[in-house]
């Protein structure tokens, strides 16, 4: 199986090498877990260290925000949006046609084809909600949404913004049964701590790891460890 490598420090160990090539992981945690920068560091490396063009759909912030988000690690951005190595969008509901969630997974598609990605995010699949008010409609467009995104056979992160409890895995309570993979992350000031829960074809590490932001971006301490227990509730 071909790896696609995260670029965070200390992840990779815990997946056998990277991301399975072509798979959708979900990235699910609290306000403030660091879900954005996380994405934005796995298509920063993706452009600047593999030359793969990466886009960053945003369906709640603004792209101000994220080059705010990221002008503290110094990642020179810029070169890479000249390059068509990077692009970031911002998506927003249309009031008159809330239901047309197809049309927003078409329109995410043609982005990424747009600069042939290899790197998607998705931020966050949370938002879809925007969209559309029946919970069954909103099941299949995820559904609709992660089958869209295999074809395209570029490796995606879609987040999505949960409580912030151990066991809140998803908004909807199905996302983490159609992605292949499923990473959750935990703030309990001061720490923050990362758990891989799901990586198909991947013998992955179980436990739970320390990680932390840093002036570099973000990274994970594969060797020590967190007890479960001491994780909110």
């Amino acid at each position: 199986m071909n790896r696609v490598p995260s670029g965070i420090p200390g992840l990779d160990d815990l997946i056998e090498g990277g991301f399975p090539e072509s798979s959708s992981v979900l990235l699910s945690g609290g306000a403030g877990t660091g879900k954005s920068i996380f994405c934005m560091q796995y298509l920063y490396y993706g452009a600047k260290t593999l030359n793969e063009p990466g886009v960053y759909i945003t369906l709640e912030e603004g792209p101000h925000n994220l080059w705010w988000n990221t002008q503290r690690f110094k990642w020179d951005l810029l070169p890479l949006e000249q390059k068509n190595l990077l692009r970031i969008y911002k998506f927003e509901p249309a009031k008159d046609n809330r239901d047309d969630l197809e049309e927003q997974t078409a329109r995410i598609i043609e982005k990424a084809k747009s600069i042939n990605a290899k790197r998607l995010v998705i931020d966050s699949i949370t938002a879809f909600s925007f969209w559309m008010n029946d919970p069954a409609k909103l099941r299949y467009s995820v559904y609709l949404l992660i089958e869209e995104l295999r074809k395209l056979k570029c490796t995606s992160i879609l987040t999505c913004e949960t409580d912030g409890g151990k066991n809140s895995v998803s908004r909807f309570g199905v996302e983490e049964f159609l992605s292949d993979g499923v990473i959750q992350l935990h703030f309990v000031p001061p720490h923050r701590s990362i758990i891989v829960r799901k990586m198909r074809g991947t013998n992955h590490d179980k436990r739970v790891h320390p990680w932390e932001i840093t002036e570099q971006g973000v990274s994970v301490n594969a060797q020590e460890e967190i007890l479960w227990e001491s994780l909110k509730d």
